[in-house]
């Protein structure tokens, strides 16, 4: 298992940028998957970034061209640059690391951010 804490969520108004941390108890180096999620209330978590693999990288259409995933290994953290933010960015969001293909995946608690003028 690794812990995960999620930090850098807040109010923020349109257009405006936040960066998201996720720190993991453990390296990151070589885990199979790793990435961030949202959820609004009421709705379904979805994907809005992932690294597998180490170099396969995936982002949600909606996000691209404004999100950058990235991690620093000596670290063991993920982050998650969110530039040009628009209301419909409001969520919680959600780090997520999956040691290897076999393995359950382990959450962060989630860290909110709002996204209103």
């Amino acid at each position: 298992q690794v812990q995960l804490v999620e930090s850098g969520g807040g109010l923020v108004q349109p257009g405006g940028s936040l960066r998201l941390s996720c720190a993991a108890s453990g390296s990151i180096s070589r885990v199979y998957h790793m990435g961030w999620y949202r959820q609004a209330p009421g709705k379904q978590r979805v994907l809005v970034a992932t690294i597998t693999s180490g170099t396969s990288i995936n982002y949600a259409d909606s996000v691209k061209g404004r999100f950058t995933i990235s991690r620093d290994n000596a670290k063991n953290t993920m982050y998650l640059q969110m530039n040009g933010l628009k209301p419909e960015d409001t969520a919680v969001y959600y780090c997520n690391v999956q040691k290897t293909l076999f393995s359950s995946a382990d959450w962060g608690q989630g860290t909110q951010v709002t996204v209103s003028s």
